[in-house]
């Protein structure tokens, strides 16, 4: 006879399952092996949204939709801009959800992809593209001038990958996040895979997101890893990189 659940019991069915599957370690070893055997096939690239690329997996972009339900940031910060996809994405979620505001932070920002991105209606207005270095004090300037004493943000660090870099953005982004809000450090997978030799990059095993992540961590205790988020995910980029701010 078929069970049926209500749905507090499914909450718990689903939690709990998801706790188990993160703490099989067989299943999580076969789990990092296809990500970095298919990472040779670009599958990263693969995922986009409105048509514009989004360097994210989906299961990773899915975590991010989560948290946005869940706090409805008045403000989103994406560091690293890339395609501009993840931004449409934030906003699609944003203008149903209520939400003021996407930052868009790059140090190389071309004028057709501004015009991509801005094409789509009242989605692309809600998008303000900030040109510059993500940890120069102007660029900081510019944020806070937008945010105001608002800390109902959700920030994204997704841009230069090295060691020092990802630290001074923890530092300098960790302060525009409230309680209960959320920080992610993207990539903290870069110290599980091997050196990439399809696409090298200046970081690696020892100089990553992750490797500045623990030592962030060390320095500031105001952060805890959302682990009942990152259970259910099984492919991310970003283990141990959803950080949510401690109520106090």
């Amino acid at each position: 006879m078929k069970t049926i659940y209500t749905r507090e019991e499914f909450e718990k069915l689903r939690v709990d399952a998801a706790a188990e599957m993160a703490a099989d370690s067989d299943l999580a070893e076969v789990a990092l092996d296809v990500l970095v055997r298919a990472d040779q096939h670009y599958w990263l690239h693969q995922t986009t949204w409105f048509g514009e690329p989004v360097l994210q997996l989906p299961q990773d972009l899915l975590a991010l939709q989560e948290i946005i339900f869940n706090t409805r940031p008045r403000f989103v910060i994406e560091v690293g801009a890339a395609w501009g996809g993840s931004l449409l994405f934030y906003s699609t979620l944003m203008d149903a959800l209520g939400g003021e505001r996407v930052i868009a932070i790059d140090i190389y920002i071309p004028e057709d992809l501004k015009e991509r991105i801005g094409s789509f209606g009242k989605v692309s207005d809600r998008i303000t593209w900030v040109n510059g270095s993500s940890i120069e004090q102007s660029t900081i300037d510019q944020i806070k001038a937008i945010v105001g004493d608002s800390r109902e943000t959700l920030v994204v660090l997704d841009s230069n990958h090295a060691h020092d870099h990802v630290l001074q953005e923890l530092r300098l982004y960790s302060s525009l996040v409230g309680e209960g809000y959320y920080l992610v450090c993207a990539d903290t997978i870069v110290e599980a895979i091997p050196e990439q030799k399809h696409r090298p990059r200046p970081w690696g095993p020892g100089n990553n997101p992750r490797t500045a992540l623990d030592q962030f961590i060390k320095e500031d205790d105001g952060f805890e890893v959302d682990h009942r988020l990152e259970n259910k995910l099984l492919f991310t980029c970003q283990p141990g990189g959803y950080l949510r701010r401690r109520k106090v």
